[in-house]
Order: C-alpha cells, then sequence, then structure tokens
C-alpha cells in the first residue's frame, strides 16, 4: 500500500485558494473606501440631495474612473465568489460549465452598462 504524503503527493484543483482569498479581500476593501467616500460626499454637501447632486458627485472625470474601478472590482469579486459557488455545488460539468459561461456574459453585460451609465452622466 502506497501513502503519498510530503512532496510526492498528488494535489489536484485549480489552486485558485490563496489568489482569491487576496482578490476578495482587496476588492471588498477598495468597495468599502469608495463607499465611504461617495457617503462623505453626500453629507458634507449642502441642499437636498437629488439627480443635480447625484449628477455632480459623479460628473468629473477622475470620479468616472474611480467608479469604473470599483465596479470592476465589483464585477471581480462576484466572479470569484460565483465561480467558487459553481465549483463546489454544481457537480455536473456541463452545468458548471453552462453556468459559469452565463457568469461570464451577465458580468460583462453589466460592465457594458456601467461604461453607458456613467459616461451618459
Amino acid at each position: 500500500m502506497a501513502v503519498n504524503y510530503g512532496s510526492k503527493r498528488l494535489v489536484v484543483g485549480a489552486h485558485y485558494g490563496a489568489r482569491d482569498w487576496l482578490v476578495q479581500r482587496v476588492t471588498a476593501v477598495l468597495m468599502a473606501l469608495f463607499t465611504l467616500l461617495v457617503i462623505a460626499q453626500v453629507v458634507f454637501s449642502r441642499g437636498p440631495v437629488g439627480y443635480d447632486r447625484w449628477a455632480g458627485i459623479f460628473a468629473s472625470q477622475w470620479m468616472k474612473v474611480l467608479t469604473f474601478t470599483v465596479i470592476a472590482s465589483l464585477l471581480w469579486h462576484v466572479w470569484v465568489g460565483m465561480r467558487d459557488v459553481w465549483m463546489d455545488y454544481v457537480k455536473a460539468v456541463w452545468l458548471r460549465l453552462s453556468l459559469q459561461v452565463f457568469t461570464i456574459v451577465w458580468l460583462v453585460g453589466c460592465a457594458g452598462w456601467a461604461i453607458q451609465v456613467l459616461w451618459r452622466l
């Protein structure tokens, strides 16, 4: 009976663990800081908060770029999470692949919609 311990041990899988853990934490921190920035802009603004105030917050080019960076981080965060859910709980390969492709298409569509919304303001 052969026992595979140590350096001869065969490890299978995609080896995403540490990288995905770090991606989830970094994107979460970025989204949290962005949320605090937007809340601070709303709290410290004068007058009623309506469409004009929101459009003013996101009107400058640096804010649009920062917002899109956060949206890209959100999409990456979602992709890592959903991919892990599909890999952990969907055992049929064809269904898992179909759900992953659907998730990618959905997230790319969301990115396109975000670009359209941001640069239309």
